[in-house]
């Protein structure tokens, strides 16, 4: 993930903000007392470097979502960012994946890139959605990455679309352009989503701090964490992110869906993601699958 990458952490203040004054109460006009659907996750399933290490070894790339399902909950399923797959590949999808398991599939930029054309989005929109209720129950929380360039000035478009999608979709949106987050901006497009339901991702990654807004606006937390290659701060981040969601819960938190990331998708990825399985299994009392990852042994020296 090349958003907000950097090379040098030295400068970086990765303090974990408190929640924005709207989350509190948006959790008051949701009481629950049932405890949330948790998934956690990675980025991609087709990543060769994983054969020996998170799949077995010589499992060929057909078989590669089979042993990925098999390790973690859901996807953040970016390959619908490009194109929108057909229904063959979508039941094929569903006969390799575990009955659990949910697919979160990125709107496609022909949605999100084109909102300011009357239309645009909208006519592509019907498309997108007739086959991604073909995952029936395996369907997760979709999310719309918006244009960089798509600014405050620009929410009267956001709020037409929401308008049309079909609410029984679940919708994430996250926000890139810096001043989404600058003079109380957020704030006016959270009230936005909250009226129309539709949940705003929360990305943590170094070299943007300030889209680490924590305003929820529906009672599901959509996170994408990128770490930095297992660096130490990687590991204090998620022990931050754990105890907040362990206090979300406390107040009525419904699903949570977190997607690892890392500047490479290498084998840091699901260590990472193993990681914060099992600090939310300790610490929040649930008993999320860990992924089971092969590490090879050690050469030791003969002298």
């Amino acid at each position: 993930m090349k958003f907000g990458k950097l090379t040098d952490l030295t400068n970086v203040n990765f303090a974990f903000p408190a929640d924005a004054k709207g989350t509190t109460s948006m959790f008051e006009k949701h009481p629950s007392t049932t405890s949330p659907n948790v998934y956690v996750g990675c980025p991609i399933w087709s990543n060769k470097s994983w054969v020996g290490t998170l799949y077995p070894r010589r499992t060929p790339a057909s078989k590669y979502l089979t042993h990925y399902a098999r390790q973690f909950n859901t996807i953040e399923l970016n390959s619908t960012h490009y194109s929108i797959p057909n229904a063959d590949t979508i039941k094929k999808w569903k006969n390799q994946s575990a009955i659990d398991f949910k697919f979160c599939p990125k709107l496609p930029q022909e949605i999100s890139h084109k909102l300011l054309p009357v239309g645009k989005a909208q006519d592509f929109n019907q498309v997108f959605v007739k086959v991604m209720e073909e995952l029936d129950e395996k369907l997760g929380m979709s999310f719309m990455q918006l244009s960089p360039y798509f600014t405050p000035r620009d929410i009267g478009y956001l709020e037409q679309y929401l308008q049309e999608f079909p609410s029984h979709i679940p919708l994430s949106i996250e926000f890139r352009h810096a001043d989404w987050f600058q003079q109380g901006n957020f704030e006016k497009v959270a009230q936005l989503l909250e009226n129309y339901q539709t949940a705003a991702v929360i990305t943590d990654v170094a070299g943007r701090r300030d889209v680490l807004h924590m305003r929820l606006t529906t009672p599901d937390l959509v996170l994408r964490f990128v770490g930095n290659n297992l660096h130490p701060t990687d590991y204090q981040r998620v022990d931050d992110w754990v105890t907040r969601i362990q206090h979300w819960m406390t107040l009525g938190l419904r699903s949570t869906y977190i997607f690892i990331h890392q500047p490479d998708e290498n084998e840091a990825t699901p260590e990472l993601a193993l990681y914060f399985v099992r600090q939310l299994n300790e610490k929040c009392g649930l008993n999320i699958r860990e992924p089971q990852i092969y590490r090879p042994p050690v050469q030791g020296s003969l002298f």
